[in-house]
């Protein structure tokens, strides 16, 4: 029976392949697709309201600057996706605690949840739950990462470390740059900029991004390069410090890709600063930099490929043993979602369900505790997704 109140702010791709999730697989009572734009709203709502069949997809225009409006606005909600922009969701957080709403996030900024966190004892107050950093990555390729965890214990194995590898690419790379985005550029520079959260030597520790280049293969795909970027751990490192010796991630990418976008880093266009190029002339080179290179990788539609790989490595009778999971998932034609969309958007909404059945405990919960990984593969594999396992067994001394 139809019963749970779902809500989505921001009706980008993201948002919308969210929604999709919670009208066919949420027991959906109604799902409200927000948006500041009321045109966007509608038509994310009258795309899942076709795909679905569902007699209840609603939109309406919502700015999530006007605090008062979203608490109104969240006040007969049950659960509400925050697929705003990270520079958001502090607001949206305080406004699903006002409305006593359950709330989850697309988040991508890791300071954001260490803020969110400080409001645990208010969430928990109000008797709701928040789960930040849903999504692709981070978000599932930790959810990977802790059911690799789980698969060692329940061999009895004690996890040492997990090495993580994720990332979405298009299915024909366009020359001359091999990639496409489907979102804004700075998305992208920022990955690229920042530094990386990791666990080495049990103690979490701070990676600069575009470093430690490696390749990585991919049984029938050929090989791939993989690098350090910003953000795809969260808060992981800091909820298995002392737990872990190491817990790290890197993006996938086709080769090349690194020195190509190395370069541009090296070269100072990364910079934010203005330069003074001209008399009486300064410019950012970081937004001539997206000015030029954004309009190149931007695109409205990716038929696109996402690899993911999550590895658990521990010891068995003091041999190293480890468990290798992966995903790969492609643009999907009967729908016209993306992997990235698909991947991004449902583990979103699968937390959303979790929490509408009472699975997730109220307070702020780290994405990666809030529920078993195993329940989450199930749901994942429940929509028809993919994943796979083996084992890097210890050689005996027999053979």
């Amino acid at each position: 029976m139809s019963q749970f109140r779902y809500a989505v702010i921001g009706a980008g791709r993201q948002g919308t392949a969210a929604a999709y999730d919670m009208a066919v697989h949420g027991d959906a009572e109604r799902v409200l697709v927000f948006d500041a734009n009321p045109q966007r709203a509608a038509e994310a709502a009258g795309r899942v309201s076709r795909l679905t069949g569902h007699p209840a997809i609603v939109s309406a225009a919502l700015d999530v600057r006007d605090q008062a409006a979203v608490i109104e606005a969240l006040e007969p909600i049950d659960v509400v996706l925050c697929a705003a922009p990270f520079s958001l969701i502090l607001g949206c957080t305080r406004a699903a605690i006002a409305s006593r709403t359950n709330m989850v996030d697309l988040g991508g900024h890791t300071g954001t949840v260490l803020e969110q966190w400080a409001m645990r004892d208010e969430a928990r107050a109000a008797g709701i739950s928040i789960v930040p950093d849903c999504g692709m990555g981070p978000g599932l390729n930790n959810t990977l990462g802790v059911y690799a965890m789980e698969q060692l214990m329940a061999r009895g194995i004690r996890p040492r470390g997990v090495q993580l590898w994720d990332g979405g690419l298009p299915q024909n790379p366009p020359l001359p740059w091999g990639y496409q985005c489907s979102f804004h550029i700075n998305g992208l520079t920022n990955e690229y900029d920042g530094q990386a959260l990791v666990l080495r030597a049990g103690v979490v520790t701070r990676v600069d991004a575009l470093t430690e280049l490696e390749p990585i293969t991919f049984d029938g795909l050929g090989e791939f390069e993989a690098f350090v970027t910003s953000g795809g751990t969260s808060t992981v490192p800091y909820t298995f410090e002392g737990v872990l010796d190491f817990y790290e991630n890197k993006t996938i990418r086709y080769p090349g890709h690194y020195h190509q976008f190395k370069a541009f880093k090296d070269l100072g266009l990364f910079e934010e600063q203005p330069r003074d190029i001209a008399p009486g002339l300064s410019v950012s080179p970081r937004q001539l930099y997206h000015a030029l290179l954004g309009p190149q990788l931007e695109t409205d539609r990716v038929v696109d490929i996402c690899l993911m790989r999550a590895q658990g490595t521990g010891a068995a009778d003091g041999q190293p043993t480890s468990v290798i999971v992966e995903l790969i998932d492609r643009y999907d034609e009967k729908t016209g979602f993306t992997a990235m969309e698909r991947l991004t958007g449902w583990h979103a909404a699968i937390m959303a369900q979790f929490i509408t059945h009472g699975e997730v405990e109220a307070g702020v919960q780290p994405n990666e505790t809030a529920v078993s990984a195993a329940r989450f593969v199930d749901e994942i594999r429940r929509r028809g997704i993919a994943i796979t396992e083996r084992w890097e067994e210890p050689v005996s001394a027999s053979t």
